[in-house]
Order: structure tokens, then sequence, then C-alpha cells
């Protein structure tokens, strides 16, 4: 039905998160509509994000190779706060509030033993690091509010409550199994700004 390189793209378009069989095949006929240069570009933007991008050294956010993300580089950030993240997009999330300025952690997961995520295999040993000589005040724990993001908070609630460290749990107002990449900047808002203390168990 289709040629083998059509073929090709159609699947490794489905491939992607969100894409399925059918939103693949409108991308890739899309594509073979669109002029050469404009495949190119496409095709060039793919490759040098994937060539120049690191994890920033700090944060372990995004970032270009050699180089701190930009709220690690810009010191009007209060570094007294640290806000825990699962993944890089949940920055991006909190950033739309503008109701945040202290600097972020991300974990590039969260903890499921059902399928041997535990914490060795998410940067808790990055976070615990920097806690020191970064003067850290207070830590923000921002994982999401489902299942895995609960477990995530209550164990770092409890190794960093021993530290003397204020550890605060976004409040509600965030559908539990829901994702902070689709929350509305007002309800993720009002969940930071309702924060509350994890030792207490309030």
């Amino acid at each position: 039905m289709y040629t083998g390189s059509l073929r090709r793209l159609i699947d490794e378009l489905g491939r992607l998160p969100g894409i399925g069989q059918k939103s693949a095949q409108r991308i890739a006929f899309h594509l073979l509509k669109v002029p050469t240069e404009d495949a190119r570009r496409l095709a060039e933007a793919i490759i040098e994000v994937k060539e120049r991008t690191a994890l920033c050294a700090i944060c372990l956010n995004v970032a270009d190779t050699g180089e701190l993300c930009p709220i690690c580089a810009d010191d009007r950030r209060d570094t007294s706060v640290l806000c825990v993240v699962e993944d890089p997009r949940d920055i991006v999330a909190v950033e739309r509030t503008s109701r945040f300025s202290g600097r972020y952690h991300v974990l590039h997961g969260a903890l499921n033993p059902l399928e041997g995520v535990g914490p060795e295999q998410i940067r808790v040993t990055e976070l615990l690091r920097r806690l020191e000589p970064e003067r850290v005040q207070e830590v923000i724990l921002c994982t999401n509010p489902n299942l895995e993001g609960e477990a995530t908070a209550l164990y770092l609630g409890r190794l960093l409550a021993p530290l003397g460290l204020t550890v605060t749990r976004i409040a509600s107002g965030l559908p539990v199994g829901g994702d902070l990449e689709y929350a509305d900047e007002l309800t993720l808002g009002r969940a930071l700004e309702g924060r509350r203390n994890v030792a207490d168990g309030s």
C-alpha cells in the first residue's frame, strides 16, 4: 500500500507519544506535501536538539551542552528554596504560574516498585548533594498527584525531614491521577501557594 520509505516514516512517527496510526499517516502525508526545505529544517532541528542538549550540571533540567539551564544561570533566583519535580516538562508548568522564584531539582522519574524503579533509579543522591552547598532551607515536593508521585513525595519527606529542612508538598487542587504539564496556571499556582508541611502529616 505504501512505499518502503513512507511506511518507515509512518512507523517512526507512530512510535511518538500520543501519536496513533492515523495521526502518523496524516503527519507523513503532510510532510510529503511541504517543500523539501521545510522537511529538511525539521530533520535538522531534531538532529540538533539530540546533539546539543544535555542535562544541567546543577538541577538536571535540560540545557545546552556544557551550559547551565536558564534558571540555574539566573542569579536572581532564590537558592534557599528548591522545588523537586519528576520531569523537565514540570518546570515549564510551574514557571507558567509566575509564583515560584526558587530553583528546581529534576528527579527524572518517580518511585514505582512494580516496574523496578527505586530510589537508585531516580536522582535522589544528586538532590541530597545539593542541600548543604546551596544552603537550602525549604524543599517543595512538586511530584505528580498520582500513586507514583505520592509515594515519591512520602519517601523524600521521610528522608529530608530529619535534616532540619522545611519540607512541603504542593496543596490539593490538582486532580489525583493527573500530570503537572496539563494543569492550568491558576490551579497549579494555588496548589503551590497552599503547600503543606510533610513532616506534620497534615
